[in-house]
């Protein structure tokens, strides 16, 4: 029994990373194109910033088609659909073809992560909940990583990347639809409205939405701005992964900081780091330095922090929620993710459009003090709780509304220190 659950595991998570690993080329080949047929920034953010609408309209409808015809078949259809998107791509060049399609990714990712993400959860013993988790985060960051560097291996004129990525998408579901068990009821998993989670947490809603922001605008339209500072292929793809390695390494450490300490301090800490790592990419952008050595350090340095921002304020949201309600707050807060993400690309590609590239890490960075800003008017607002009192950091991607019940950290049994209080005046 053990062994096949263990056996279940495996392939959910190989059919995960296959999945992430084929998206991921999609997200760096779309905009790289897009920027070698001369596309305006502003028609690009557009065409990227659909993708996470998708995501908004699958969060809150794709559980219903789940729920409706059972968990094998939702995922083979939304599969199937991810594919003939996919090569659509290659079909029909234009920004209103390719935003429609974007659309419809996001969407099906939206439902695909929500199987998966359900399908780990009823493989997993309460105690092996965080090990699973974990190992699903590792499993999102690797992919994501080597998804950026598989952009090198054809042109991005040529059919063969588009390809390429179908094929993983498809592959994606060898080992998920082969699994045997029957997926858990989705109908009952309903996200809190954004109004009662920002009145339970303030900061923990405001940072998943600036998290957002941020990271929609940089990986939306990094690659756009390499592109326009002279960069290959190969070097935009480098430049876009070594953030992704920055946020493999820094997760653990920054996370068992804000354990030991007030959440909000470090949270207030991190966003310090990351709006200084932008406004030094700002000035060094507009001052012409384009040295390999400067945009492979920084973006481990603003990626890797930037990274921590999304966890910390669901980690500092979960300080307040009660057990019972932490998957649907992750829902929640995931769905404030997303929102701002949509957001992210269209202002940045506005601005890079009509002041240059450089206005990219100046609008993240005006938006990072922003949030550290409100970060600290917060703090100002309610007395810190108790490091015995808040709940364990644990790392965290933005991937489906579902991994919440993954996460080990609403299991009544679970050791987290105090459970979690509601307060009217939030954090």
């Amino acid at each position: 029994m053990v062994l096949a659950a263990v056996r279940s595991v495996a392939s959910l998570l190989l059919g995960a990373g296959i999945l992430i690993l084929g998206n991921s080329l999609l997200g760096i080949l779309l905009p790289v194109r897009l920027g070698v047929e001369d596309v305006p920034p502003a028609v690009t953010g557009l065409v990227m910033s659909a993708y996470y609408a998708g995501l908004v309209a699958g969060s809150l409808r794709g559980k219903t088609v789940i729920t409706r015809v059972g968990h094998i078949r939702a995922f083979a259809a939304f599969a199937a659909l991810l594919c003939a998107a996919t090569l659509s791509h290659a079909l029909w060049f234009g920004p209103a073809p390719w935003a429609a399609l974007r659309f419809v990714s996001g969407f099906c990712m939206a439902a695909l992560f929500a199987t998966i993400e359900s399908w780990l959860n009823e493989r997993s013993g309460n105690e092996a909940r965080g090990q699973v988790l974990s190992l699903y985060q590792w499993t999102a960051y690797l992919a994501t990583g080597l998804g950026q560097l598989l952009v090198n291996l054809a042109d991005v004129r040529a059919l063969e990347l588009y390809i390429v990525a179908a094929l993983l998408l498809s592959l994606s579901l060898l080992p998920v639809v082969l699994t045997r068990v029957q997926g858990p009821d989705l109908s009952g998993i309903k996200p809190l409205s954004l109004k009662e989670l920002y009145r339970i947490s303030p900061l923990g809603v405001a940072g998943c939405f600036g998290a957002g922001i941020m990271s929609g605008g940089f990986y939306g339209m990094g690659p756009i701005y390499g592109q326009e500072i002279g960069l290959t292929v190969l070097q935009i793809s480098l430049f876009m992964g070594a953030a992704i390695l920055g946020g493999l390494i820094l997760q653990w450490p920054i996370g068992r900081l804000s354990d030991r300490f007030d959440r909000r301090t470090i949270l207030l800490l991190v966003l310090i780091l990351t709006g200084a790592a932008f406004g030094v990419m700002y000035f060094f952008s507009a001052a012409g330095v384009d040295s390999m050595a400067f945009l492979l350090g920084m973006p481990v340095l603003f990626g890797g922090a930037m990274s921590t921002i999304y966890p910390i304020a669901v980690s500092h949201a979960f300080d307040y929620v009660s057990r019972e309600r932490m998957v649907a707050a992750s829902s929640g807060l995931l769905l404030a993710w997303a929102v701002g993400s949509t957001i992210g690309p269209v202002a940045t590609s506005l601005l890079m459009n009509w002041f240059g590239s450089p206005m990219l890490f100046l609008f993240l960075a005006v938006m990072t003090a922003m949030l550290a800003v409100f970060a600290r008017y917060r703090m100002s607002r309610r007395a810190a709780l108790p490091a015995s009192e808040q709940a364990t950091f644990v790392p965290l991607t933005p991937t489906g509304d579902v991994a919440g019940s993954l996460d080990p950290r609403q299991e009544k049994g679970a050791n987290f220190g105090h459970a979690p209080r509601v307060s009217a005046a939030g954090g």
